[in-house]
């Protein structure tokens, strides 16, 4: 069977790309997975992580601050190697799949942390771990997906792009909005309200909303595993729909990056920031 050969180059289409549904797809449950865990892993530090015994052995809220940040940082850090990996190696495309499976392993990590798994490896090894991965998955993908919308435009149906990414953005604001909801109630241990909707529900569903195996820290770190393992199906599912732009190699790399003109363009680029900040 012959290779099958990606687009390069945006073909001549007036209307819109048909990668455009694979990316936003990919972009709702990516972002559902990192905004459901952002949401409860200071909690989750401060108040159930044990030993490897199984006793509680809680962060205090300014070493669990501590562990948040220096993983916030590296997560902002990390896209400057993916946008070389994009650019001068691999291509968007491979760069966002391969470092989505580094993603999904970081969620799997996190998961297994409630597992008997962490009787065998100390917990708080297993959340470094994990945190590791899912900076490098986040961060790694970060430059690549945003650009990828544009990639797939030509000039024939650029007129759309407003309107891709207002669905894009959206897209972004449905997943943390819906995860940020409803992953933390997933992490504590829930019971209706008497007289309250879901109390008069019947008691078969009753009884599953307040299973103690649905409000765990390993459902809570588990679901978002699964919306990232989704998001990188999906953007499989769209190889053959999307235009990927070949990397330009890293000599030809660096004589762009390390010359006098772009130089100029990143002082100007940085020159206000301190004063914006202020």
């Amino acid at each position: 069977m012959a290779k099958h050969k990606y687009l390069t180059s945006p073909p001549k289409l007036t209307t819109m790309p048909p990668g455009v549904p694979y990316i936003v797809g990919n972009e709702a449950a990516e972002r559902f997975s990192y905004y459901g865990m952002n949401s409860i892993l200071t909690i989750f530090m401060t108040k159930y992580l044990l030993d490897k015994m199984g006793h509680l052995s809680v962060m205090s809220p300014t070493n669990a601050e501590a562990w948040y940040h220096t993983f916030v940082s590296a997560l902002y850090f990390l896209p400057i190697f993916g946008a070389i990996l994009a650019d001068a190696v691999l291509g968007k495309f491979w760069v966002v799949f391969w470092i989505s499976i580094v993603y999904c392993l970081g969620h799997l990590t996190l998961a297994l942390i409630g597992s008997p798994v962490a009787h065998a490896i100390e917990p708080r090894y297993l959340l470094a771990i994990g945190l590791l991965l899912i900076a490098i998955g986040a961060g790694g993908i970060k430059p690549c997906v945003s650009t990828n919308v544009g990639d797939q435009f030509g000039e024939t149906n650029k007129h759309l792009l407003t309107r891709v990414f207002n669905w894009f953005y959206f897209s972004i604001n449905a997943g943390s909005f819906i995860s940020t909801l409803l992953i933390p109630w997933l992490l504590d241990p829930y019971k209706a309200e008497l007289g309250g909707f879901i109390a008069k529900l019947p008691p078969t569903i009753v009884g599953f909303l307040e299973s103690p195996r649905l409000h765990s820290p390993d459902v809570a770190f588990g679901l978002p595993g699964v919306f990232m393992a989704i998001a990188t199906i999906i953007f499989w599912m769209g190889r053959k729909k999307f235009v990927h732009i070949p990397p330009v190699g890293v000599r030809t790399y660096a004589r762009e990056i390390f010359n006098k003109e772009t130089g100029k363009t990143i002082l100007n680029i940085l020159m206000p920031v301190p004063f914006i900040a202020i």
